[in-house]
């Protein structure tokens, strides 16, 4: 049978680099019997690149360019290579097994990491005679809780291996977190812990055997990585506008990201209650990132494993959350997933084989984390009112915010090419993600995040009131 292989790189678009349709520089296929370096596209017309027939392993040629011209493989039994585009993504297939009767093995190449490419605004941004506010990250600043340093540091003494499960205290604090603050009814048992959420995302269809002729879809405006974990196991990426309907045929994955980043949206109870129906009839898997989930501001948020959504049943549902966002705990990587107790021990006995375990001293701290409310309502308030601040600001110089109802950031716009709105910002020292990194649906918005000191917020304020 051939092999296919869906690149997870894309040409640019014409004006701007940087945006979730990336460039092709620094990415490369390898397959066993080649090395397919690519080269960045000056179009949107993508390149290949012919290998010598003769010369030493890795060895790379001048590029010929056209979708058309195969890679000579570097040794004989080898079948050739042939590329070609579809919707503009690349697809290479192998045309035939070795003569040994070994199927050739391909390494997927990934698109630039997407903030790379923020490096000449951060440094337009940098030029502020008062520095740069750097709200291009969502990433915590404020202190991690006293509470949770302190578990910490009271396991610190841990020479034996972990448990990939995690310890029984982590799974029922976060089942009893679960309960108490959104109430869902999740099992102790049916707890997962991951190294930060991220990876969790990243592999989680490697991890369920999804694979190539398989499709994983997800949110079009979205963060990137659901988009990579498609890519990571082999399957097709499907962007869905969830407001126009859901993918048919159905995927086997269903990724949601309710509160959403980057624009703050949330879905309804009933929407969500619907999508659930529609992935159960068809055998989808639904799987909700709730990363922002406690940070409803003109809209309350609910878990996709409410009874109000899933009834009952957490059967084929499952929620990842994070402690980067609750806790001030993303330089811990700390989070975990539950719901389908059958999911959830499938993943564990594959994290067992990864070694995808939690150290002791961060499942302590989770564990103090999550039984604690009183450093969440604190965090709460401070970004309730770095908010408060920085919105009227930004709006009383000409940019509009959209929807921001949940979440920390601000979903901005003045009706231009984001990147221009994030030139603009630049030029005032503000450093923020321009929108087309989540998508095309964002190409006109730049996404603030309200996670920086209460210094450097009052500083933004100040400098676009001037």
């Amino acid at each position: 049978m051939p092999l296919e292989l869906t690149s997870t790189g894309r040409p640019q678009d014409a004006g701007h680099e940087g945006t979730r349709a990336s460039s092709w520089s620094r990415q490369q296929f390898s397959v066993a019997g080649w090395a397919l370096p690519r080269n960045r596209a000056a179009s949107t017309t993508a390149r290949s690149t012919r290998l010598p027939p003769s010369g030493p392993p890795g060895r790379r040629a001048s590029p010929s360019y056209g979708l058309d011209s195969p890679l000579r493989p570097r040794h004989p039994g080898c079948p050739a290579l042939t590329g070609e585009t579809t919707n503009g993504w690349l697809r290479v297939r192998i045309a035939a097994k070795l003569d040994s009767g070994l199927e050739c093995i391909v390494i997927k190449a990934l698109p630039e990491f997407p903030w790379s490419a923020l490096a000449p605004l951060r440094d337009r941004a940098a030029r502020h005679p008062d520095g740069i506010v750097n709200l291009a990250l969502g990433t915590p600043v404020d202190p991690a809780p006293e509470i949770v340093q302190q578990a910490l540091c009271s396991a610190a003494d841990a020479p034996s291996h972990p448990a990939t499960e995690g310890t029984p205290a982590l799974r029922e604090a976060a089942a009893a977190y679960l309960s108490r603050r959104f109430g869902v009814a999740a099992e102790a048992g049916a707890v997962l812990p991951s190294v930060g959420t991220k990876e969790l995302i990243a592999w989680l269809p490697t991890v369920l055997s999804v694979g190539p002729g398989d499709l994983v879809a997800y949110p079009e405006l979205s963060f990137p990585t659901y988009d990579v974990s498609a890519r990571l196991a082999g399957a097709t990426p499907v962007p869905v506008n969830l407001d126009h309907g859901l993918p048919e045929p159905a995927p086997r994955v269903l990724w949601l990201n309710t509160p959403s980043n980057p624009d703050g949206r949330v879905l309804s109870a009933d929407r969500m209650r619907e999508i659930v129906s529609w992935c159960r009839e068809r055998g989808v898997l639904v799987v909700n990132d709730e990363c922002y989930l406690e940070y409803g501001w003109e809209q309350e948020p609910i878990s996709i494993l409410h009874p109000e959504v899933c009834g009952d049943s957490h059967t084929g549902v499952l929620a990842v959350h994070t402690l980067s966002k609750r806790s001030n705990l993303a330089g811990y990587r700390a989070g975990f997933i539950t719901g389908d107790p059958r999911v959830v021990q499938e993943m564990l006995e594959v994290r067992r084989h990864a070694g995808l375990i939690l150290p002791t001293p961060i499942a302590a701290a989770m564990t103090a984390a999550l039984a604690d409310d009183t450093h969440v309502e604190l965090q709460r308030e401070r970004y309730a009112r770095r908010r408060a601040q920085l919105r009227p600001a930004l709006e009383a110089r000409g940019l509009r915010v959209d929807h921001s109802d949940s979440g920390l950031y601000l979903w901005v716009t003045r009706d231009e090419p984001c990147w221009d709105t994030a030139a603009f910002l630049a030029d005032e020292g503000i450093l923020g993600a321009p929108g087309s990194i989540y998508g095309r649906p964002g190409e006109n918005h730049v996404r603030l995040a309200v996670t920086a000191t209460d210094e450097r917020i009052a500083s933004a304020v100040a400098r676009l009131a001037r």
